[in-house]
């Protein structure tokens, strides 16, 4: 990833508007859990010795059914978590309105331990409690280490379901377009999905390239492992 700037331009523009924590987790968690759920009824379907109509069917209705699910469950997680801010920041103003001294050295005992001392705290105490906002903020993040930016639950879900789409119709691809040898093309795509979601999330990462693409793969495969096992268990 690039370096941000340290221009004043460049550092105003993004300390006034950060962007959040974002929605890396959203996508990389729907991709990874489509391509394993999808896959892993594909090569259940598959071990089972089941047709490629009933892998089709049972795919498609994993990736809308499940991919509807977890973009729902997502809303309803990150709708729960801005309830909760909005909750703390009440009550905040109420304790603000109650129990101004408590809180103006609950903002002192902060500032503190952030290295501030002497009469620069008290100083910048002062400062942040005469902003009323200012201060409910940096009591949310300070007392409740809740970050600056709220989160969005509508796009959170679009952001997992989009991601869970595109990744879980890969494994099925090969059996709607009925190619010849589909069960072993749909392994080697599924195989290259896992590893580019893993290699496309190093980018946010410390990690190798290569090695965030061999654990994502490593995870998948183990669960694509497990579900052809068990559909082997029972072909006709």
């Amino acid at each position: 990833m690039p370096e941000h700037g340290h221009s004043q331009e460049e550092i105003a523009a993004r300390v006034g508007a950060p962007q959040g924590r974002g929605y890396l987790r959203d996508v990389v968690y729907g991709a990874i859990d489509g391509s394993v759920t999808t896959f892993a009824i594909v090569a259940g379907v598959a071990g089972a010795g089941l047709s490629p109509f009933v892998i089709v069917a049972l795919g498609l209705a994993n990736v809308l059914a499940d991919g509807f699910s977890m973009a729902a469950g997502n809303y309803s997680g990150t709708k729960a978590e801005l309830d909760d801010m909005h909750r703390l920041r009440q009550v905040e103003e109420r304790h603000i309105d109650r129990y101004p001294q408590g809180e103006r050295q609950e903002v002192r005992e902060i500032l503190s331990r952030k290295g501030l001392s002497g009469h620069v705290l008290e100083e910048a105490t002062e400062e942040i409690c005469s902003d009323r906002e200012n201060w409910i903020q940096l009591m949310l993040e300070g007392e409740y280490g809740l970050a600056g930016v709220d989160p969005h639950p509508m796009k959170a879900a679009i952001a997992t379901f989009a991601a869970f789409l595109v990744a879980g119709m890969v494994p099925l691809m090969p059996f709607v377009l009925g190619v010849e040898g589909a069960f072993a093309l749909s392994s080697w795509m599924t195989a290259g999905v896992f590893f580019a979601i893993g290699a496309l999330k190093s980018r946010w990462s410390l990690a190798p390239w290569w090695r965030s693409g061999l654990e994502t793969l490593a995870i998948g495969g183990v669960a694509a492992g497990l579900a052809y096992a068990v559909g082997s268990l029972f072909t006709l």
